[in-house]
């Protein structure tokens, strides 16, 4: 999916997971009426978990949206990042040291690094798509550097008391690379 996704659609794309738990979790309660319970139990675990605020989690990506909406888009993946690692700690420090709990922080840890270490190539991407496509946005944003890129704005970006149009700006910039 292009970074430069409405924020709407993805917003939209990603609640989808968990309204199906909430449906998969009524359809199985009217099929089996005696387990209910159990079945209470395991789906609550599953959508609790999926929407927690840790970035490859969708309670992560529904964070970042969130923050895209008032962070430049490289700050907003960055304090993501940093949310995730934290919210995993925490979790770790709090919850009884089962085998589970340690494989899944473990397995956690190795994702928020690993996402960590793609923030420039999916803001490079995400500048890079800005530059090869037209992209028609309602509001628009003043910047001064090539990191305050806003998601849903187009750009004026102000260099040295001179202002670029957002394209001509990654042109300028595309240059150099």
């Amino acid at each position: 999916m292009p970074i430069n996704t409405n924020s709407f659609k993805e917003f939209f794309i990603l609640i989808m997971g968990p309204i199906f738990q909430v449906l998969a979790r009524l359809l199985l309660v009217t099929i089996f009426k005696n387990d209910i319970k159990m079945i209470n139990i395991y789906h609550l675990s599953i959508l609790s978990f999926n929407l927690m605020p840790i970035y490859p989690l969708d309670g992560g990506k529904l964070l970042n949206i969130v923050l895209e909406k008032i962070l430049p888009l490289k700050k907003s993946l960055k304090l993501v990042i940093q949310i995730s690692f934290y919210t995993t700690i925490t979790i770790f420090l709090i919850k009884e040291k089962k085998i589970n709990i340690i494989v899944m922080t473990i397995l956690l840890v190795v994702l928020i690094i690993k996402e960590n270490k793609l923030i420039n190539y999916k803001y490079n991407r995400f500048l890079l798509e800005r530059y090869l496509n037209n992209y028609n946005f309602k509001k628009t944003k003043i910047i001064s550097t090539k990191n305050d890129f806003y998601k849903d704005r187009k750009h004026l970006v102000k260099d040295n008391d001179i202002y670029y149009y957002e394209k001509e700006y990654l042109e300028k910039i595309m240059q150099k690379s």
